[in-house]
């Protein structure tokens, strides 16, 4: 079976296509269960996200989706929620979802956060000791699987995407943060965006993965589509990759409970 569990629609206000064309292009691509999981609302960086008062509307198309293909395709609801202290809404805590995925977009600089993953901060790199932006980073990735909020770590490694990378050994940098993933029985999406991105690999690395599955940490797959083209985008060489580093299951959900599927 194949699952995709990291999608997003028009309401988040970067992404193009509608709930039909991704699951018309999902059923043609073969996959067994989407998932819509667009960015949660939140009370900051609105111009990326939904706003609360979208929040049933976007619920009730992907509800309605949900029937309408049941004889086609799974239909899953979620949200992605940006991990930033002390502003997740009740509203996305308490949602009746099948999964929330659960991720760091931002890190502290000075007074302000800076959008680590956009083009407009990427001078912050070079104003900052690299492999303290990547401690940083992991240390919110740990923080945020501490909260027991999330079911799934989105792009676990997303500090990569513009190729700063650390001169520290990414395996140590990033070893807590797996520790508390493990201990929260969250799920690592592998999520192919990256192939898109400088760094043109997936998130997360092969040998991330590789220290995943030696700690018994479970995944899942994500497209992280913003557009029709982008549904399903390089599966098979995520699923590829899984499979030479041992995996040989992921996890799907439902009502927020976990469930096996052999891909």
């Amino acid at each position: 079976m194949r699952v995709d569990l990291h999608n997003h629609t028009i309401l988040c206000n970067h992404a193009e296509g509608s709930v039909d064309e991704y699951l018309e292009r999902a059923i043609e691509l073969g996959i067994d269960e989407y998932g819509f999981s667009d960015h949660a609302p939140m009370n900051y960086d609105p111009k990326y996200r939904m706003d609360i008062s979208q929040k049933q509307l976007y619920e009730r198309w992907v509800l309605d989706a949900k029937e309408k293909y049941k004889d086609k395709i799974k239909v899953l609801l979620a949200y992605e929620v940006d991990y930033l202290d002390g502003y997740v809404l009740d509203e996305i805590k308490n949602a009746k979802v099948d999964y929330l995925i659960g991720s760091v977009h931002f890190l502290k600089n000075k007074n302000d956060m800076w959008g680590f993953d956009n083009p407009e901060f990427i001078g912050v790199y070079k104003s900052k000791d690299i492999d303290a932006i990547w401690i940083e980073y992991f240390d919110a990735i740990k923080s945020m699987a501490k909260t027991n909020l999330f079911d799934i770590v989105g792009h676990f490694d997303l500090i990569k995407v513009f190729k700063f990378l650390p001169k520290k050994d990414i395996r140590l940098l990033a070893k807590d943060a797996l520790n508390e993933i493990k201990k929260s029985n969250m799920v690592l999406e592998i999520n192919p965006a990256g192939l898109r991105k400088p760094i043109n690999e997936t998130y997360p690395s092969k040998q991330l993965l590789e220290l995943a599955f030696e700690m018994g940490i479970d995944i899942t797959f994500g497209s992280d589509a913003h557009s029709v083209e982008q549904v399903g985008f390089m599966y098979a060489k995520a699923a590829s990759l899984a499979k030479e580093i041992g995996f040989k299951e992921c996890i799907s959900f439902e009502n927020r409970e976990k469930k096996v599927i052999r891909f």
